[in-house]
């Protein structure tokens, strides 16, 4: 029970707990013959390439998009993500978004018609920059793609050796090194390489793929994503500026879609004017060809007959009754009266 204390006395305090000195640590065993201890990561260094790179998009992307966009990021350690930009906005605007993001780096996905992809590479602030259209998206979701890699490994970069014969391709090389290479030594990074991207030129076209190494026989197997980058222009800015080169090989997706239905109306338009010069065909007048006279050469005329007029008329031929109806009507005579004596 606690004490009553007086007026004018001190409270009474409770007595305090004494510290009781915290025992000592064990002594770390050290590890037995069937113990392993993990080393530590090989990758130590410091981290002076200090390359970040934004990834996002515009607003209105598909999913196919977005799931692009989002394997990009899972196989580039050292990006960062962003909210959708609206579409109202200028593109300049980017470069003040990675500012913010203290990204020197930016892979821009935009969106138009909610069909066509464009893909916008820059360095950021000062350029250059280059604007590609993106064709013939497949993911790191689809069955086909069958190979694996470490999660934040570094990649090998290998390009065609057609990005050394021409200037516009040795910048777009310069630009995917700077782009797409994990700097050493980055914190997020693993110091493993086990996948490979590869940048090849076909058809005018710059294909990208990622494959796997296996270190047995050292044979590739595709990891994903794969896409096709159709060159539109290069840009001295950063997404804007003078332009220093423009593709004279490239298609608008626009144009491409009215060249399809033009060809589709064309072939109809044929196929009405078949029909129209068939109709004229049937409903001509028929052209009378001339009589040949050679066609009677081979004909042998029929011998004549004489004609023979008939002065006497006829005699007519003499009435034959049946004789077979009486007998039909007797018997029915007959059987009605078999009928009604029964």
């Amino acid at each position: 029970v606690a004490a009553k204390r007086k007026r004018g006395a001190p409270a009474a305090r409770p007595n305090k707990r004494t510290k009781t000195a915290p025992s000592a640590p064990e002594a770390a065993a050290p590890p037995g013959p069937e113990e392993y201890s993990v080393p530590p990561p090989v990758s130590q260094g410091k981290w002076k390439n200090k390359e970040r790179v934004l990834i996002f998009s515009s607003r209105g992307i598909s999913f196919r998009t977005r799931h692009l966009m989002q394997d990009l990021r899972t196989l580039m350690p050292h990006s960062k993500a962003d909210t959708k930009m609206d579409r109202k906005d200028q593109l300049f605007v980017i470069n003040e978004v990675c500012e913010m993001k203290n990204c020197n780096k930016c892979i821009f996905f935009e969106a138009k018609k909610k069909q066509d992809l464009y893909m916008w590479l820059s360095n950021t602030p000062h350029g250059p920059s280059a604007k590609f259209l993106v064709q013939n998206v497949h993911t790191l979701a689809e069955l086909k793609m069958t190979g694996n890699c470490l999660r934040g490994s570094r990649p090998l970069l290998s390009f065609d050796p057609a990005f050394d014969k021409e200037p516009h391709y040795a910048l777009l090389k310069e630009l995917f090194i700077q782009i797409f290479s994990t700097p050493q030594y980055h914190p997020k990074s693993q110091p493993f390489v086990d996948h490979v991207f590869t940048f090849t030129i076909t058809d005018e076209r710059i294909w990208f793929r990622n494959y796997q190494i296996i270190e047995e026989d050292a044979s590739l197997v595709e990891i994903g994503p794969r896409f096709v980058l159709n060159l539109i222009k290069i840009f001295q800015g950063s997404f804007g500026g003078p332009t220093l080169y423009e593709n004279p090989h490239y298609q608008s997706p626009n144009m491409h879609r009215r060249l399809v239905r033009l060809s589709v109306a064309a072939k109809f338009r044929e196929k009405q004017q078949v029909k129209e010069a068939q109709k004229i065909k049937k409903t001509g007048s028929k052209v009378l060809v001339k009589e040949d006279p050679t066609e009677v050469v081979f004909e042998t005329p029929a011998e004549e007959k004489p004609v023979e007029i008939q002065l006497v008329k006829p005699e007519s031929k003499p009435i034959v009754k049946d004789k077979k109806k009486p007998r039909k009507i007797q018997r029915k005579k007959q059987k009605k009266l078999f009928r009604t004596e029964t």
